[in-house]
């Protein structure tokens, strides 16, 4: 059997699947405490220890330059992976320490890394470079082969969504030109041409592009200069990392709770209710902008797919981000549930040996 393994910052999911992809058994929690992951996470896999895992696939966010095929995992590649931590703090360290409880638990099992810079790895130099100096590149990360550029992430979820939406359509050639949003804790949205990406919004890391729950996405970079002026280098990672986005103009980082506030019209608190409903106006404007720029990079749009949890999950969210868009007339929108962990899975069966 197949175990897929998805640590995310604040949540862990898993399913298990037989040789023909079908899911035997599936589980998440959600981790609202980053201090307690590695328990839960113990505890997760320990309830797996009696089934005959053959086969562990793990999601890792980013890989750099360094991997972009899935990767069967060695101890000196661990450590390779565990360097980039920094990359995408919120998210790469909690992959490691996945490999790390199953690799002592599931001792001898192959285990194989997926990661979401994949789908990514063909941008035209014209789509990835940054205008910076070439010699900042080197001077401000030496090691690098590549420097700064742009990596794109969740594209595990947006291939597979892109995938879908293809399959789901009658006349192929109506799935040509295809623009998938991905909305959760995290979003980006990514431009896809017969089947291959484009462009994507998230770049170096996956702190910029659209507002999300609690990254700013795109924010002028003076900004930031001011903040570490007078926050320092730390305190601003952490305030543009966990307390900006959505949370930062409106105190909340789960859109349900926002969606709840809208609804309920807390007139007791009228300037809760206005940020909370300036936060998700401007969440939405985010979005509705590099639909718009990104229907200008593909000469058009055949299909909009909208997936993660927000972005599949959500009516709402998506009819205020399709609304008054006159150029997705002729544009087929679609919902897809994301699967990750099926779309992992597929990648390692074929590599076990």
């Amino acid at each position: 059997m197949i175990l897929v393994l998805n640590c995310g910052s604040q949540s862990i999911k898993w399913k298990v699947f037989d040789k023909k992809l079908r899911v035997t058994k599936e589980g998440k929690r959600e981790v609202l405490n980053s201090e307690n992951f590695e328990n839960i996470l113990e505890e997760e896999i320990n309830n797996l220890k009696s089934l005959e895992i053959n086969l562990i696939g793990h999601r890792v966010v980013h890989g750099k330059d360094l991997f972009y095929e899935p990767t069967k995992i060695t101890e000196e590649n661990l450590k390779q992976l565990e360097e980039l931590n920094y990359l995408a703090p919120l998210h790469n360290p909690f992959n490691v320490l996945g490999i790390k409880v199953c690799q002592k638990n599931f001792p001898g099992v192959l285990q194989i890394a997926v990661f979401d810079t994949e789908f990514f790895k063909n941008l035209t130099e014209i789509a990835y470079t940054y205008a910076l100096p070439e010699k900042v590149s080197r001077i401000c990360l030496p090691a690098d082969r590549q420097g700064f550029r742009k990596y794109g992430f969740h594209g595990i979820s947006h291939e597979y969504a892109a995938s879908a939406a293809a399959k789901a359509m009658a006349d192929k050639k109506k799935a040509r030109k295809i623009i998938t949003i991905h909305l959760g804790g995290g979003s980006s949205i990514a431009a896809i041409k017969n089947g291959k990406a484009v462009d994507t919004s998230m770049g170096f890391s996956p702190l910029s592009g659209t507002v999300m729950m609690t990254r700013p996405g795109d924010v002028d970079d003076e900004i930031i200069f001011k903040m570490v002026e007078k926050f320092g280098l730390e305190k601003t990672n952490e305030i543009l990392n966990n307390n900006s986005g959505v949370k930062g103009i409106c105190g909340e980082s789960e859109m349900l709770e926002v969606l709840r506030i809208i609804s309920n019209k807390r007139t007791e608190n009228p300037e809760q209710q206005r940020r909370t409903e300036l936060a998700l106006d401007v969440f939405v404007y985010s979005i509705q902008k590099f639909i718009g720029s990104y229907f200008a990079i593909l000469g058009g749009c055949d299909v909009l797919v909208f997936t993660g949890a927000i972005g599949s999950g959500s009516a709402k969210i998506r009819n205020m981000i399709c609304k008054n868009l006159d150029i997705l007339k002729k544009t087929k929108i679609l919902a897809i549930k994301p699967d990750e962990e099926l779309a992992i899975a597929n990648k390692i069966i074929d590599l076990k040996n």
